[in-house]
């Protein structure tokens, strides 16, 4: 009887466990203190003492699985790194190409670092006949503003590819979303 009830309890447990956190370390810490024997429920200070014990082990576990600040206000600065091939670019000489893919690099930077201040915009469609995918499209669309970014290097990666990092601080990405939630606003009226 007492191996079923822990079994029931587990799933129960599992089940939980998907829908909210607080509540499954509530349950856990439950099971295992109504799981003592009667001489350590007869010692309830003990008893007291070991789930003290085991309260600061789900409030940490709570916390790591539910972060307090989002990613973007933990870190000082937002960084991006683009990429660019020198060889496919549109000029004849070759000095002009490693300028153009200096370029092409940098504004992938800039891209990427929209991407983290404003968000992705992707559009997905998939087309299944006879239980076989037969078309699987994805379009990806990013905008927005970008200003106060540092350039931290320019960086020839392999033979024939460029490297660009962008740094962006955090002040300025807090700028940037205000100035973007102004904007909709006004769109809005």
């Amino acid at each position: 009887m007492h191996t079923l009830r822990l079994i029931t309890m587990a799933l129960a447990a599992a089940c939980l466990s998907a829908c909210q956190v607080a509540p499954l370390n509530q349950l856990i810490s439950d099971v295992f203190s109504s799981d003592a024997s009667p001489s350590a429920k007869a010692d309830a200070p003990s008893a007291d003492k070991a789930a003290a014990e085991r309260a600061p082990v789900s409030k940490a576990s709570s916390e790591l699985l539910v972060p307090s600040l989002p990613l973007v206000e933990r870190r000082e600065s937002l960084s991006a790194t683009g990429y660019a091939v020198i060889s496919v670019q549109n000029h004849r000489t070759p000095a002009q190409q490693r300028l153009l893919a200096i370029r092409a690099a940098k504004l992938d930077a800039y891209r990427s670092l929209a991407e983290q201040v404003y968000g992705l915009r992707l559009d997905a469609t998939t087309t299944v006949a006879d239980m076989v995918v037969q078309n699987d499209t994805f379009r990806s669309k990013v905008e927005g503003v970008i200003y106060g970014a540092t350039l931290v290097s320019i960086t020839p990666s392999g033979d024939d590819t460029y490297e660009t990092t962008l740094s962006l601080d955090k002040s300025t990405v807090q700028d940037l979303r205000m100035l973007y939630l102004t904007q909709l606003a006004s769109k809005a009226r």
